[in-house]
């Protein structure tokens, strides 16, 4: 089980909540692909900011949208004029699912800090992703990788790396574990994220497991 189930999907309730609160009756399809999109262009735009996740919680007439970023400075720029032209910039993403809607949902953005880049599963593998496509060794970046996550105070890690490593003829997966890493046990804090990074010779998935200690 614990290695065929995403382990946050797996603790979804116990441990972690949805990244998207909503109920819908009508226009479950527009809603659903309207999130996606807005995901997608986020963690495009944010990306120099250190974009972790983004949540989205929407009632009747508006939508609260949460962005998680480890530089929250280069967002909100001065005197919040970046929120302002990020709000602008969300209005239009939405205004393609929107066409048919009489009354549209007032949008409100805010950014949050994480606290603690190093134990963020996504910003760990994106860290990974981009040094391998620099085409440093990838040994080096596995060793310092995990030695960051444990520093940080991280029970375990686990990071794996599939594909043409380091422009082999053969792809192949090498794999790096420090600490604990129990799949299985639900009550556990498991952050899980899963990057591409393309290189000359193509495509690399990474794959980092997390075991987070328990927030107070």
């Amino acid at each position: 089980m614990g290695q065929k189930v995403n382990p946050q999907l797996l603790r979804l309730g116990p441990v972690y909540n949805w990244d998207s609160r909503w109920f819908a009756k009508k226009r479950y399809k527009d809603i659903l692909l309207e999130d996606y999109h807005i995901r997608k262009a986020l963690l495009a735009r944010l990306r120099l900011a250190g974009i972790s996740r983004v949540e989205i919680e929407r009632s009747i007439n508006s939508i609260k949208i949460t962005a998680y970023v480890s530089r929250p400075g280069i967002v909100i720029g001065r005197a919040g004029s970046g929120l302002e032209e990020l709000k602008k910039f969300l209005i239009i993403v939405m205004d393609q699912f929107q066409k048919n809607v009489k009354q549209k949902p007032k949008v409100d953005i805010r950014v949050e800090p994480v606290k603690e880049p190093n134990l963020d599963a996504y910003l760990v593998a994106k860290n990974i992703a981009d040094q391998l496509v620099r085409r440093l060794p990838y040994k080096r970046i596995l060793a310092q990788a995990s030695e960051k996550v444990m520093t940080s105070g991280a029970k375990g890690v686990r990071i794996l790396l599939s594909g043409r490593i380091a422009g082999a003829e053969i792809g192949r997966r090498e794999k790096i574990q420090k600490g604990t890493v129990p799949l299985s046990t639900i009550r556990e804090h498991i952050q899980f994220a899963s990057v591409a990074a393309l290189t000359k010779k193509g495509y690399i998935g990474i794959k980092v497991w997390i075991h987070r200690p328990e927030e107070k």
